[in-house]
């Protein structure tokens, strides 16, 4: 696969290679400066205040396929102290053809795209973040991975993000999370247990 500059775009390896997937220019690898959960992948963007995050959830069996992404949403919506009236929206909820993924063991994959006005840190002030979120079932792992692209679209002066704002040098694109949503792909299947 090629990237906007021309060169090869190369899989990255992912939970210790059981998962691989192209990951976008400028990612810096979170859990090389702090702890990270064991189901978690957490990238961000070394000039923006934009990341990526592969997850590896609990499979929602009694959540219909059409309704998982958004259950994952408002899960993530929760833990961000976003879920008051106002400060969070779905505004767009796709289905992928399987023949998109690579990921060819997913029994369904979703893109959902919303908004989320959430704090870093605990802090008061509050940014505006467009999620754009990749869902992608495994019942048979009991396995929902979720793949979430936070790209933050106005950031408060009193957030510590604030200091981030003059440099917005070549920020990821939705096309820079496409390409990791449809580029995921299980190299071992003892990652799910």
């Amino acid at each position: 696969m090629q990237s906007a500059a021309g060169i090869a775009d190369q899989a990255r390896p992912l939970f210790g290679g059981a998962l691989s997937a192209v990951v976008p220019h400028s990612a810096t690898d979170i859990s090389d400066l702090r702890e990270i959960p064991h189901n978690q992948e957490v990238f961000a963007h070394a000039h923006t205040d934009q990341s990526l995050i592969v997850e590896l959830v609990e499979y929602q069996g009694r959540v219909a396929d059409q309704d998982a992404a958004r259950y994952h949403f408002e899960d993530i919506a929760g833990s961000n102290k976003a879920l008051e009236p106002g400060a969070f929206e779905v505004t767009s909820l796709t289905a992928l053809p399987k023949s998109e993924v690579c990921l060819s063991e997913c029994s369904s994959a979703w893109m959902l795209i919303g908004t989320q006005r959430v704090s870093k840190f605990n802090e008061e002030a509050r940014n505006t973040v467009t999620l754009h979120l990749g869902l992608l079932r495994l019942p048979q792992f009991s396995t929902d991975v979720l793949i979430t692209f936070n790209d933050p679209q106005s950031i408060s002066p009193d957030s510590s993000s604030a200091a981030a704002l003059g440099t917005l040098k070549e920020p990821w694109t939705v096309q820079d999370f496409q390409r990791m949503l449809q580029t995921l792909t299980l190299h071992n299947p003892g990652l799910f247990g």
